[in-house]
């Protein structure tokens, strides 16, 4: 879990050891999933699901 952490510290895998801690539900919320997060997890289930079905931002012309 530490090497995940210094490849996505934004997650804090280093201190919640892959339980759904609130920080890291939040976090989950704010970023999305990474790759290692495990999809068959409801929550991460529904964070690919946002990902997939929100539209990406558009650039505005300056």
């Amino acid at each position: 879990m530490c090497t995940l952490h210094e490849a996505h510290p934004r997650y804090g895998f280093d201190v919640h050891k892959g339980y759904p801690t609130p920080a890291h539900l939040a976090a989950l919320a704010e970023h999305g999933p990474c790759q290692h997060h495990r999809r068959s997890f409801a929550p991460v289930r529904e964070a690919w699901r946002r990902m997939e079905t929100t539209p990406a931002p558009v650039a505005m012309p300056a």
